[in-house]
C-alpha cells in the first residue's frame, strides 16, 4: 500500500504541478515537518474535520486552550491541499474574474486548508507596515504573521489605491475539476481557527452605518453630529491615508470560562464577547473584467458568486452553496473573522487572520440535497436552519451600487419562498404564511455597497 507521502505526491503529479505545488512535492518527498511535527503537505487521503480547532463556539485548540501563532505552512494543517497568501499570487482588494489562472487546482470532493490573511494592520491608513502597526499595541514581532509582512512590504500585482480599491486580501482562485457552468459548487467549512491571539475592528470616514454623505452632508435619519467617526476627524482633504482620521480598535483574544473572548478597553472597566470565526468572503469568479482592477471585480460587494457576503451563521458547520459560472468554479477566500454582529455597522467585523478547511463538491443539477434556488444565487444551511440570502444589487460595482435593504429583503423573501415551495414541497400561500410566523429575516451587513438580508428557516419545524 502507497504511503500518504506517495499518495500525496501522485495526485500533484496527475493534477500538475506549479510553482506552488513544486514547493509542496519537495515537502512530501523530503518530509518536512511543521512546528507542531505534523507534515506541512497534508496527504491526499481524506481526513475527518479535526474537532481541537476553534468552531462556532469559540473554543480553543490544544490541551492549554491557548492560541498560538500559526505561521503559514506551521502547525497543524488538516486538508487534503495547502494555500496561502504570497504577494505575487493573491488579489488584493480585488477577486478573481472569469477566465482567471489559478493558484492551486483539486478534484471535486477533496479538502483544503487555507491560510486566510486578514487586512487589518496592513493598510495604508494604517501605515502598511504590520511590524511597527501591530508593535504600537504591544505585539510583539513573532506574534505578527509572516505572510501579513510579505503581501503589505511586496505586492505590486496592481497599483494600490486605497480610496478605490477594496481592502481584502484574496487567496485564490482554486480550480475544482469537474465544475462547469450552471453547476453549484457546494463549500463546507469543516473549522476556522485564529492563526493569532488579536482582532481588529475598524470604523473609517464615509463608510459604515454612520456616514457623511456626499458634499459634507449627513445621510437620511441622522445629524452630522452623529455621523461616525465624527466629521470634525475628517481628514480626507489630505489624500494621505495616515491622515484620514480612521479608527481601529485593537481587540486582544482572551479565555474565561473555557471560552475565548474579545475584549475591548471601555474606559471603566471592559466588555467582552465570545468569539465566532468565520470567512467573510467566499466565492466564485462570476464577473467578465479585462483589468485585474476593473470595477466589477472590486472586492466589496457581495455578487451573485458570493464574495464579501459577511454572514455571521456560515463558520465550521456551515455549508455554502454557489452557482458555478465558470469552467473549475474558481473558488477564492478573503475577509476572515474572529466575530461580527449581524450588520457589521461600524464597517468591519473583529478582522483576525484564520486558518480555515474546506470541503469543494462540485454538483450537477438534480444533485440529492442541493437547494434549487442555488443553481441562480448563492444559498446556505447549517445544523439548525436554511439560510435563503438576498442581495440589493448582485452585480458587482458597475454604474454605482443599490444599498436599499428593501430589495435585499424581498429578494431573501422571494428565494425562501421558492425553497419551501420547490424543494420541501409547500405551498406558496402556506410557505408565505409561516415565513410570517416563524422565519426571521436578519440584516447581514449593512456596510457593502451592495447590501444583504439572510432568512432563517429552523429545521426544526419541519416533519
Amino acid at each position: 500500500m502507497p504511503t500518504s507521502e506517495g499518495r500525496a505526491a501522485a495526485e500533484i503529479i496527475e493534477t500538475g504541478i506549479g510553482r506552488r505545488d513544486l514547493l509542496r512535492t519537495a515537502a512530501v518527498l523530503g518530509a518536512t515537518v511543521g512546528a507542531a511535527g505534523v507534515p506541512i503537505a497534508a496527504s491526499a487521503a481524506p481526513r475527518p474535520a479535526p474537532t481541537d480547532q476553534v468552531g462556532s463556539n469559540g473554543q480553543g485548540h490544544g490541551s492549554s486552550g491557548a492560541l498560538e501563532i500559526l505561521q503559514p505552512g506551521r502547525g497543524r494543517i488538516t486538508g487534503d491541499h495547502y494555500l496561502s497568501a504570497h504577494a505575487d499570487e493573491v488579489l488584493w482588494g480585488y477577486v478573481p474574474a472569469l477566465g482567471a489562472t489559478p493558484v492551486m487546482e483539486m478534484r471535486s470532493g477533496r479538502t483544503v486548508t487555507i491560510d486566510a490573511l486578514s487586512h487589518e494592520g496592513i493598510l495604508e491608513d494604517q501605515g502598511r507596515d504590520p511590524v511597527r502597526y501591530l508593535r504600537g499595541q504591544g505585539v510583539r514581532r513573532g506574534e505578527v504573521l509572516d505572510d501579513a509582512i510579505d503581501v503589505a512590504k511586496n505586492y505590486d500585482r496592481t497599483t494600490r489605491n486605497f480610496d478605490v480599491d477594496g481592502p481584502h486580501v484574496v487567496i485564490g482562485p482554486i480550480y475544482v475539476h469537474g465544475a462547469k457552468k450552471g453547476d453549484v459548487l457546494k463549500v463546507e467549512t469543516l473549522s476556522a481557527t485564529p492563526r493569532v491571539p488579536y482582532g481588529i475592528v475598524s470604523s473609517r470616514h464615509g463608510k459604515g452605518a454612520l456616514p457623511q454623505g456626499p458634499g459634507g452632508t449627513a445621510p437620511a435619519g441622522i445629524t452630522l453630529a452623529e455621523v461616525m467617526p465624527p466629521v470634525a476627524t475628517d481628514g480626507r482633504a489630505t489624500h494621505d491615508p495616515t491622515r484620514y482620521g480612521n479608527v481601529s480598535v485593537f481587540t486582544p483574544v482572551e479565555k474565561h470560562r473555557g471560552r475565548h473572548y474579545g475584549v475591548m478597553d471601555r474606559g471603566r472597566g471592559s466588555v467582552e464577547f465570545p468569539l465566532n470565526p468565520f470567512m467573510g468572503m467566499m466565492g466564485v469568479a462570476s464577473a467578465a473584467a479585462d483589468s485585474l482592477t476593473a470595477a466589477q471585480v472590486n472586492s466589496v460587494p457581495p455578487t451573485l458568486g458570493g464574495g464579501n457576503i459577511d454572514i455571521s451563521l456560515l463558520g465550521p458547520g456551515s455549508t455554502f452553496y454557489l452557482p458555478v459560472f465558470d469552467d473549475g468554479a474558481l473558488f477564492y477566500v478573503g475577509d476572515p473573522h474572529l466575530a461580527m454582529g449581524d450588520g457589521e455597522v461600524a464597517l468591519t467585523a473583529m478582522e483576525g487572520s484564520l486558518r480555515c478547511t474546506f470541503r469543494l463538491t462540485v454538483c450537477k443539477r438534480g444533485h440529492r440535497g442541493v437547494p434549487s434556488v442555488a443553481f441562480d444565487y448563492p444559498f446556505a444551511e447549517n445544523a439548525r436552519s436554511w439560510i435563503p440570502i438576498g442581495l440589493s444589487d448582485p452585480n458587482g460595482s458597475i454604474d454605482g451600487q443599490v444599498n436599499d435593504l428593501n430589495i435585499a429583503m424581498r429578494r431573501a423573501v422571494v428565494n425562501a419562498l421558492d425553497f419551501l415551495e420547490h424543494d420541501l414541497g409547500m405551498e406558496r400561500p402556506t410557505a408565505y404564511a409561516y415565513l410570517s410566523a416563524a422565519a426571521d429575516f436578519v440584516v447581514s451587513q449593512v456596510v457593502d455597497k451592495t447590501v444583504g438580508v439572510h432568512g432563517v428557516i429552523s429545521k426544526s419545524h419541519f416533519r
